[in-house]
């Protein structure tokens, strides 16, 4: 790369800085701060790139997937998605010590990958033991890692430094990651886009609904974001499956605030 398209690349990345307040402003400088969004305007580029992606490819596809696939077929494959990423659970409720959800995730998977056939469907929740969710970023928190500044990428959204490095560090811990079949990359991505098609399905009518409420939709959103994030750190109830209640979200986007857990 030359110096002069390295010189443009470092003044896009410093034109999309958001712009400190004045000092003397002190409600300016302190929603700033609790924004911790310090490259906005660019976070907004990729929000609306995804936002394109998601209009003319993602949301037809979850809509299709839902209106043609019957409930009974959609919710095995979520149960299928769920257990495979059961060895990433239990590693992270090893790392956080708890170790009883540690033994409700080992018996899940146990159970679910035999009388459920292979994860297709889930007995292990009718016979007491619920699924919940962990992750290396949920990891790094309990051990008290900030999150670091607001980053929203292309394709993964929401991807402050914390969740980021937990992302990369769960695809170690994830069996599917080593399994080779017509490339290094096709089972992963293929589970990713499949999950995201399925999640994407079960938040038609919720992410329409908070589109046409909010004044700030990218703001919601991140507010939104931080609040679920929250409530799973404190292991509350919050599931990437589904998003909280419109009635509980939290559109004052000035100054996100964690949900309290149920």
């Amino acid at each position: 790369m030359s110096f002069k398209g390295v010189s443009l690349g470092l003044t896009a990345l410093l034109a999309a800085c958001a712009t400190q307040p004045s000092p003397s402003n002190a409600a300016a400088v302190q929603a700033y701060e609790e924004t911790n969004d310090p490259i906005e305007p660019l976070n907004r580029y990729f929000f609306e790139l995804n936002r394109f992606l998601d209009i003319i490819v993602l949301k037809p596809v979850a809509t299709w997937y839902q209106g043609v696939v019957p409930d009974p077929a959609r919710q095995g494959v979520r149960n299928f998605l769920d257990n495979l990423s059961s060895p990433v659970v239990l590693a992270n409720d090893g790392l956080q010590g708890e170790w009883d959800r540690a033994g409700t995730t080992a018996t899940r998977l146990g159970i679910n990958t035999t009388v459920g056939v292979l994860g297709l469907f889930d007995p292990a929740t009718g016979w007491g033991y619920p699924q919940h969710r962990e992750d290396f970023g949920q990891t790094l928190a309990t051990y008290g890692t900030p999150e670091g500044p607001y980053i929203f990428l292309p394709v993964l959204g929401p991807s402050p430094p914390r969740d980021l490095a937990g992302f990369a560090v769960d695809m170690f811990f994830d069996p599917l990651t080593y399994v080779y079949w017509n490339g290094p990359y096709t089972v992963p991505v293929t589970r990713f886009v499949i999950n995201g098609i399925d999640v994407r399905s079960r938040n038609l009518s919720t992410l329409d609904q908070i589109e046409r409420t909010s004044v700030d939709y990218y703001a919601t959103v991140r507010s939104l974001y931080r609040q679920s994030r929250a409530n799973e750190i404190s292991n509350g109830k919050s599931s990437s499956e589904t998003l909280p209640d419109i009635d509980n979200l939290n559109f004052d986007t000035n100054e996100p605030q964690a949900v309290s857990p149920k």
